[in-house]
């Protein structure tokens, strides 16, 4: 949504009145609890990676988990199923709740290059935290999809053998590898342009503590 700037004709309008919880308090566990479970997968991800590089490059060890392979597989390991168990909880409730609809849609291409012109011009307005802009309904359902990603590669490198379709799907086993590591950049990028996000409107750091 465009912000309105004030005239002396037309003064802006008040902000929304909001009477109940910006977000609701099992949205505020799970996203908190995800934030948990992709702080682990990605630094013990990367201690991983580190084992048996793909690229000319690796992690530093100060920001990678597990401190030796093994140590970072458990880690990864336990993340793993916190993710898929509170990204299931995550899309049930959603979908059983319809915020999944009210939220998230509609979306398409002429409100999203619209909202982000207005972003980028800084003229979006913020007045209404419950409210999603076109920009933040894709890119939530961009990491929702991206997140689906990681998981079934993740289940390719986890037991390969008993994943064998899924496996051919993805392209074999090395070629998982490399999606499973691009799903995780996409990932990692998405969280650094939500924490600036956060920065510049601190109150929806606050709403997703205190609920509003």
């Amino acid at each position: 949504m465009m912000a309105t700037p004030a005239t002396p004709d037309a003064p802006a309008a008040p902000a929304p009145d909001i009477r109940g919880p910006v977000h609701p308090g099992w949205l505020r566990i799970v996203h908190w609890l995800n934030a948990l479970a992709v702080v682990i997968m990605v630094t013990s991800g990367w201690r991983v990676y580190n084992a048996a590089p793909f690229f000319d490059f690796t992690f530093p060890n100060g920001i990678t988990l597990g401190g030796w392979l093994g140590g970072a597989l458990q880690w990864h390991f336990a993340g793993m199923w916190l993710l898929l168990a509170n990204g299931l909880l995550y899309l049930g409730l959603n979908l059983t709740t319809g915020r999944l609809w009210r939220k998230f849609f509609p979306v398409g291409p002429r409100g999203v290059a619209r909202d982000l012109v207005a972003a980028l011009r800084g003229k979006l307005s913020h007045a209404d935290p419950c409210h999603y802009n076109q920009v933040q309904r894709l890119a939530y359902l961009f990491v929702i999809a991206d997140i689906t990603v990681l998981v079934l590669s993740g289940l390719v490198l986890w037991k390969s053998v008993q994943f064998d379709t899924l496996r051919t799907l993805l392209g074999g086993y090395e070629f998982a590898r490399r999606i499973h590591f691009f799903a995780m950049a996409l990932l990692v990028a998405f969280v650094a342009v939500h924490l600036v996000m956060v920065a510049l409107v601190p109150r929806s750091l606050i709403a997703m503590i205190r609920g509003k």
